[in-house]
């Protein structure tokens, strides 16, 4: 069970040889990391939005009920799984002119394993600064980005400069799911709208 969180953090090179030899399912990739990791920016940010409150810095917190938070995270969650699922086929689609392509199973299992870092950075929503999201949401996006470029040559088959062409596709899809993800939080979490009518108000 996340048995290559550690391993994608501190050596990715010799992780993803491992992760490609072990010829995963979804089901497996699904149910020993990407729903468990996937909770943490759930669970810390309901937890930070009904007991701390979103807040710029400022002296304006706004804090969700327990009941609007909950079906927040639920949504919130369900669109995290979804992103993984996009960039798989990301992945997928930009694979398909080369010789050795490989299946949409493989590529959503390497999605699943490129997002890990996306995943921890979720871990500051439980203090929920928008700042300091926005940071750990930086941070994360970049090591996201070093494993990526420096997974998918090795996971194709093709040379570096291959993989920088489908790295830099999957990449620019992944910002943008990144940017939905994002906006779509703020509107599900309630930030948008109340800090309008608390600024209205």
């Amino acid at each position: 069970m996340l048995t290559h969180v550690w391993g994608l953090m501190a050596h990715p090179n010799r992780e993803w040889k491992q992760i490609k030899q072990e010829r995963e399912t979804i089901t497996h990739l699904y149910a020993h990391h990407v729903l468990l990791l996937a909770a943490i920016p759930v669970i810390c940010s309901y937890i930070g939005t009904t007991q701390v409150g979103w807040s710029l810095g400022g002296g304006t917190t706004i804090k969700l009920s327990y009941l609007d938070a909950l079906g927040a995270g639920i949504a919130f969650y369900l669109v995290i799984l979804a992103a993984v699922y996009i960039v798989g086929k990301t992945i997928r689609y930009s694979a398909k002119r080369f010789p050795k392509t490989p299946s949409q199973s493989q590529c959503i299992i390497f999605a699943g394993y490129v997002a890990t870092p996306m995943f921890l950075s979720g871990i500051v929503a439980i203090y929920p600064i928008i700042w300091l999201c926005l940071l750990a949401g930086v941070i994360g996006l970049c090591y996201t980005a070093y494993l990526l470029y420096l997974g998918i040559p090795s996971f194709l088959d093709i040379s570096e400069k291959e993989g920088f062409v489908v790295s830099s596709t999957t990449l620019a899809v992944g910002v943008l799911v990144l940017e939905g993800l994002l906006g779509m939080t703020v509107l599900l979490w309630g930030y948008g709208e109340r800090i309008i009518l608390s600024l209205l108000g």
